[in-house]
């Protein structure tokens, strides 16, 4: 299965081609053209026709593209994947997805849509927003409703709004459903994404969420603002130090086999088995950013 780098995925409005062409400009390393929550009902068709206009051009092919679909029962749903399913777009982002039925319900109208347009069946991929208290208790469903799912994305403000809870400073409310989204995740080997952080001018407050993020497991991150993603590459990219590190256990760990030693040691600590998928995980990681920017789609 392909592995996608999407460390950072921003917003930009579809309806407002300024942002587009200065999205374009950034360094993030996907975008999500945006139909729902930022384009007014009345604007939705400009939307369409601004990224048909735009998307051919070219600007954005360092990008993994996704477009963020109007949600199941929003009577623009179909309109949207018949507009913009183009070969410029990497997927979808769905929102509102409840359980496996949307999921199901989302992929066989792509489905036709792909047969009608002569794309390969499959060929577009699926990132589900997690918003609900349903969608967090089913997340781990969700991930394995479609082959189609390259990740997971979680929407915390919606799901606030859900649970009738106070999205705090500390983010006390968010933090069993993250941690829920990512266990569903690396349970269904798709990227956990974490949720946006709503204050883009506060950089203090996003790295002490990013340092969470991290901990707790998640691969990326919702931006709404390219001064966002620097930080977001920071903390989902291994350091030197970590790469370094891993290699040298998994050096220590291949001597000890030779010399029929059952444990390493470094730096004082047992090297076990889940200490060794984790070095190799990381190296993996290292190798898949470092290609993925050296060769971006085109």
């Amino acid at each position: 299965m392909k592995r996608y780098i999407l460390r950072s995925m921003m917003f930009v409005p579809g309806n407002n081609e300024k942002l587009l062409r200065s999205a374009s400009r950034s360094n993030a390393d996907a975008l999500i053209l945006d139909l729902e929550d930022s384009v007014i009902n009345d604007s939705k068709q400009e939307a369409r026709n601004t990224i048909k206009k735009i998307l051919p051009e070219g600007i954005f092919e360092k990008f993994h593209i996704f477009i963020r679909l109007n949600d199941r029962d929003s009577g623009f749903l179909e309109r949207d994947i018949s507009e913009l399913m183009l070969e410029e777009v990497t997927g979808f982002v769905f929102p509102k997805s409840y359980g496996k039925d949307d999921i199901l319900f989302f992929e066989n109208i792509l489905e036709k849509y792909e047969a009608q347009k002569g794309f390969n069946n499959g060929e577009f991929k699926i990132i589900p927003l997690i918003e609900t208290a349903s969608a967090v208790l089913h997340a781990e469903e969700i991930c394995r409703a479609s082959k189609r799912i390259i990740a997971v994305a979680y929407g915390s403000e919606d799901f606030c709004a859900d649970i009738q809870g106070i999205h705090d400073k500390e983010g006390r409310s968010l933090l069993v459903p993250r941690a829920l989204i990512v266990m569903a995740a690396r349970a269904t080997d798709v990227i956990p994404i974490d949720t946006l952080h709503v204050n883009v001018h506060d950089l203090e407050d996003l790295e002490d969420n990013l340092k969470l993020a991290r901990t707790l497991g998640f691969e990326g991150m919702l931006l709404l603002h390219p001064k966002e993603i620097k930080l977001a590459h920071k903390y989902f990219t291994p350091t030197q130090k970590e790469v370094e590190e891993a290699r040298e256990m998994l050096r220590l760990t291949e001597e000890s086999k030779k010399k029929n030693i059952r444990v390493a040691i470094i730096n004082g600590t047992f090297i076990g088995p889940p200490m060794v998928r984790i070095a190799k995980k990381i190296i993996e990681r290292d190798k898949l950013i470092k290609e993925w920017e050296k060769h971006p789609p085109s």
